[in-house]
């Protein structure tokens, strides 16, 4: 379904839902590109029904699913209605609609796929690439300590203010989905790398201009979305790691190493923000290991 045969609105719209995924979860051109025919695909079959992608209800959902049922594979299906759902999810946060089409709409069962993530050597080599003889090279190496120590989304750390750091607390206040706010401790080195960025470099960064943004470019401005993608891919390079690189992949690693080191799946949720631990649960994989180690230990017939 060529682009030129969508309503305008909802061209645009799909192209704001995929240039959010490549900003939120770094992915591959060809998953991007997945997402995009799912939604064209469907936006030219609404089209057909006179409505547009924001006024479609459950049951129109539903009949687009009837009629591609016959012709896809289970795979195929499970992956339009994920696309369909992560679509009308982003739009309802955005306050496009009210209510989600695709609420109770049931996807075939699928092994569920295990996020991707860096090793603890992988992070420290990342961890260490920026250059701290340069006032951009500690605040690099601020933002990357600060997003693996927290698990933050790349938009809650772009987002985050001076204000909302406590280094005597070694706390940051974030703001996360559906502007919901929390609590993270940093840990030391965090609260070390931002209180050196703080003292020094932010200054020489912004020089007189006024700014709130915890992190600045020497524009004067906060830190956008897209630089530190960019900025995150330039050191993976520069750090050696061959697999594909984003600020999510921080995040999971953050939450991989969590319970690798024994915290608890509740305490993972909060710290990640995570509404429903459902969410949480994929990560439960990486302490399969350790509970076989634990099992072996402390069971009478490990």
């Amino acid at each position: 379904m060529s682009e030129r045969m969508l309503a305008p609105d909802d061209a645009t719209q799909i192209d704001v839902f995929i240039d959010h995924l490549w900003l939120e979860d770094g992915l591959s051109k060809n998953t991007l590109e997945s997402y995009r025919l799912d939604l064209t695909s469907f936006a030219g079959w609404v089209l057909t029904q006179d409505k547009q992608l924001l006024t479609v209800d459950k049951a129109d959902v539903q009949q687009y699913l009837a009629v591609k049922f016959p012709q896809s594979k289970p795979r195929s299906i499970s992956r339009l209605i994920a696309s369909l759902r992560r679509f009308y999810r982003h739009c309802l946060r955005e306050n496009a609609i009210s209510d989600d089409p695709t609420v109770q709409i049931e996807s075939p069962k699928l092994p569920r796929s295990l996020p991707k993530s860096l090793n603890e050597e992988e992070v420290e080599a990342l961890l260490n690439a920026p250059n701290l003889n340069e006032p951009a090279g500690v605040r690099d190496k601020a933002m990357l300590e600060l997003l693996y120590a927290c698990g933050l989304r790349v938009s809650e750390l772009v987002s985050i203010k001076t204000t909302e750091v406590s280094l005597s607390d070694s706390v940051v206040r974030v703001t996360g989905k559906g502007s919901k706010t929390r609590l993270v401790p940093m840990g030391e080195n965090a609260v070390e790398w931002i209180s050196r960025y703080l003292k020094d470099a932010r200054r020489e960064i912004i020089q007189k201009r006024l700014c709130d943004a915890l992190f600045v470019t020497n524009r004067g401005d906060a830190m956008t979305r897209q630089a530190f993608w960019y900025m995150i891919k330039r050191y993976a390079l520069l750090a050696g790691i061959t697999k594909h690189m984003s600020p999510h992949v921080l995040r999971h690693a953050f939450a991989t190493h969590l319970l690798n080191h024994g915290a608890d799946l509740r305490v993972v949720q909060m710290l990640l923000g995570h509404s429903d631990i459902s969410t949480t649960q994929i990560y439960t994989h990486v302490a399969r290991e350790r509970l076989k180690r634990l099992h072996s230990v402390h069971h009478p017939r490990g």
